[in-house]
């Protein structure tokens, strides 16, 4: 999660350079890059129902990536973090379908309403409205995850998803920063963001999960929250009012309760690869 969040502070600083569809662009072409020197799928001799998955994966992919640094350059990393952490929050309460899950639906919505200090008219309409769009994403990624990871073996699925989704990233990038993508330092920060936004992350969560309860892992993400609004404060010295820390402490303490009193096949919050 450090990882995670520190990269995603290093795009909030590329911004004015870049924009945050250029960001998208550079993190995906690299993560796929990185994810296709490790893995080497195979293309050939895949089914149309395997392709049909790598597709939906992909677009979830392009789709939370660019809603999340859409959302970043209007809002907080803290904030972003904590209404994108709701999608992932809404598939473990339905998955649960048990009535005590919608108490923490209410907790989390106090938390939510907390973050705009009593009145969303404090918080900028289009970071929101990209925020809420990265957390549908983002339950669509852990759907289509799950389903490329029964699917095909290892990280060939996600290597292929993610190429895609670079792919459909690229040509918005380049139309928002052109040129300025191929400038050395802005490769370089594209690729330091890649690599602790995605790689480094991805192999200490492999290596977390083989040691851990998958519902101790969701707890540990379900801090993401917090990270997020401790790097943003180190970092890009954003500040939370008392309102606003108190709305992401509510989000977290529901992540908590809904990942504790859900069944064992429920679908507990993950870490994006966004």
């Amino acid at each position: 999660m450090i990882g995670q969040e520190c990269g995603a502070a290093i795009a909030v600083m590329v911004f004015p350079q870049v924009g945050p569809l250029g960001m998208v662009a550079l993190r995906l072409f690299f993560s796929a890059i990185v994810l296709l020197a490790i893995a080497r799928p195979t293309v050939r001799g895949r089914t149309a129902a395997q392709w049909r998955s790598v597709v939906f994966f992909a677009l979830a992919l392009a789709f939370m990536n660019g809603l999340f640094y859409l959302a970043l350059a209007e809002l907080s990393l803290g904030v972003t973090v904590t209404i994108e952490v709701l999608g992932p929050l809404a598939l473990s309460i339905l998955a649960a379908r048990r009535r005590s899950a919608w108490v923490w639906a209410g907790i989390a919505l106090l938390g939510v309403i907390a973050l705009g200090g009593g009145g969303w008219d404090s918080l900028n309409p289009v970071g929101v409205i990209c925020a809420l769009g990265a957390a549908v994403s983002w339950a669509c990624y852990i759907l289509a995850s799950a389903r490329v990871g029964a699917e095909f073996a290892q990280l060939d699925g996600l290597a292929l998803a993610m190429s895609l989704g670079a792919v459909i990233a690229l040509p918005f990038g380049i139309a928002s920063a052109g040129e300025v993508l191929l400038r050395p330092e802005v490769l370089g920060l594209g690729l330091a963001v890649a690599l602790l936004s995605s790689t480094i992350p991805y192999t200490l969560e492999m290596i977390a999960l083989r040691r851990l309860p998958a519902s101790v892992f969701a707890i540990l993400m379900s801090l993401g929250p917090a990270t997020a609004s401790l790097a943003g404060f180190l970092l890009l010295g954003q500040h939370l009012s008392l309102l606003e820390i108190a709305g992401v402490v509510l989000v977290i303490l529901a992540s908590i309760g809904a990942v504790i009193t859900s069944p064992p096949k429920a679908v507990p919050p993950a870490e994006p690869v966004g």
